[in-house]
Order: structure tokens, then C-alpha cells, then sequence
């Protein structure tokens, strides 16, 4: 039976992906420009990603006002409920910046420090995932009604079809490609979306047999994560560990650990 809490904050994950997704695409100034940088002066904010993070932040806390807060874009309060919303506004930034497809909106509801609920909508896609903890991975788009997610079928690393991210470091950015160089003759081919979530969506939905990153932060993959591992996708960081900023990789069960094994081998989790 679903835990009412865990229905509520579906409920209102939704509808906030929803709100922010349509502020999003339909609000898109001509004009776009970036409103600051963070980690350098390629990586960007623009003035949509804040206005997402406050309509987000704005409609959760007039439901649940004692929540707390996790935002790319600045949102943080500790709330007293033990219920806190993990938030990445914009995921994809720089494609939205640029006009293209791959980008979205991440929300995740954790309860006592474990994602319970998840939402990723990608408006430009049509589609839109969620997740409840233990209730199996779901997404509406083209097709009639809600779609159960199932990763990929066992399939060998060498016919496997990986994504992953670069940083806007440049340094980071030169070890990820000399790394990506190494593993591209071992699988089937490497792609690069740009957006984190939609990269773990497409995991769970069977478009992607893996997917490995360095350098995301909670709010990038709290949805995400939880969406691939409801669609029977493993997850997790370095051998032994959970995704975290130092590694981040999600596969089907068979891409999974030979995928893993190689990162650690080549050092992915280093700057």
C-alpha cells in the first residue's frame, strides 16, 4: 500500500515540475542572456533558472510550509518535518541557454535523508518521469497513459551504449575526455545530452544501457537516481559507494559493475 505521505509529495512534485516546466518553454525570453556563472565563466545561470527554482520553492512551501530546501539556484532551509526537497530548477542550462531540446526540470522529496519521490520533466521531450520509493518508475509522453519503466536486458559492455557529462572546469574537463578516449573502443558508443536527469531517464527507459559522470551534486541526481533504480537500473559511485560528487554511475545489472570496474581503473573519479 502507497504511503500517503509519499502520495501527497507525488502529488505536489508533479504539479511543480509541471508549473516550472510550462514557465519554462512557454516563457523563454527571445532575448535570453546569463544572468551570473558559477564554477566558471562557461558555467552559466540564466534569469529562468532562478524564476523556476522560486515558482518551485514558492508552491511547495505554501502546502507543506515546515519542509526543507535544497536548490541548485540558492534555495536551502532545514524545515522541521523531515521531509526535504532536493531541486535543480533548469537541468541543462546551456542547452536551454542555446535553444535546444535536452533539458529539465528535477524534483525530489526525501524523507530522513533518503529520496522517497521523484520527479523529472522534460517539456521540450513531451514526457514526464516519477517515482515513489518501492512503487516502480513510471513516464507519460506520446503514448496512451502512464508507462511502466524497465531498463535495457542484459547486453555485454562491448555492446553497450553510454552517456555521460563533461565539467566546466577546464582541467576536469581534460581528464574526463582522456577518459572517455580510453573507454569509447570498449562499448558500443559514448553520448553526451547535457542534462544529468535526462541522461538517468533514459536509463530507466531503456534508452541507454549506462551512464557515468564526475562532478554532480545532490541536486542534479536526487530524482534521477531514484527514477533508474525503480526501473531496476544499479546505481552508485566508486566500488562500494553511493553516487556522489566524486563518481556517479547508473546501468542495466549486466553494463553495471564491468562499467564501474573500468571508471575506478581509469581514474574517472579524479580531477
Amino acid at each position: 500500500m502507497t504511503d500517503p505521505l509519499h502520495t501527497e509529495l507525488l502529488h505536489l512534485a508533479r504539479e511543480a515540475a509541471r508549473r516550472a516546466g510550462d514557465l519554462l518553454r512557454d516563457g523563454r525570453p527571445a532575448d535570453l542572456s546569463v544572468a551570473k556563472t558559477k564554477s566558471s565563466p562557461i558555467d552559466v545561470v540564466t534569469e529562468m533558472d532562478i524564476a523556476a527554482e522560486k515558482l518551485i520553492t514558492d508552491l511547495i512551501a505554501e502546502h507543506r510550509p515546515d519542509d526543507g530546501f535544497l536548490g541548485e539556484e540558492g534555495a536551502s532551509t532545514q524545515g522541521t518535518s523531515g521531509v526535504r526537497w532536493v531541486i535543480d530548477p533548469l537541468d541543462g542550462t546551456v542547452n536551454y541557454l542555446y535553444g535546444l531540446p535536452t533539458w529539465a526540470v528535477s524534483i525530489a522529496a526525501e524523507q530522513d535523508g533518503e529520496s522517497v519521490v521523484a520527479v523529472v520533466a522534460a517539456p521540450m521531450r513531451g514526457e514526464t518521469f516519477h517515482a515513489v520509493r518501492g512503487g516502480g518508475a513510471w513516464a507519460t509522453g506520446a503514448w496512451d497513459g502512464e508507462r511502466r519503466l524497465a531498463c535495457r536486458p542484459a547486453a555485454p559492455l562491448e555492446q553497450a551504449l553510454v552517456s555521460t557529462g563533461f565539467n566546466y572546469v577546464t582541467e576536469v574537463r581534460v581528464h574526463q575526455s582522456e577518459v572517455a578516449r580510453k573507454l569509447i573502443p570498449l562499448l558500443r558508443d559514448i553520448r553526451r545530452s547535457g542534462s544529468a536527469a535526462v541522461d538517468l531517464c533514459d536509463v530507466a527507459a531503456g534508452r541507454l544501457d549506462g551512464y557515468y559522470e564526475r562532478g554532480l551534486h545532490p541536486w542534479d541526481l536526487a530524482a534521477g537516481d531514484l527514477i533508474a533504480r525503480e526501473a531496476g537500473a544499479l546505481t552508485g559511485g566508486r566500488p562500494g559507494e553511493r553516487p556522489s560528487y566524486d563518481l556517479t554511475v547508473a546501468a542495466t545489472p549486466a553494463v553495471f559493475e564491468p562499467l564501474q570496474r573500468l571508471l575506478e581503473d581509469f581514474g574517472a573519479w579524479r580531477d
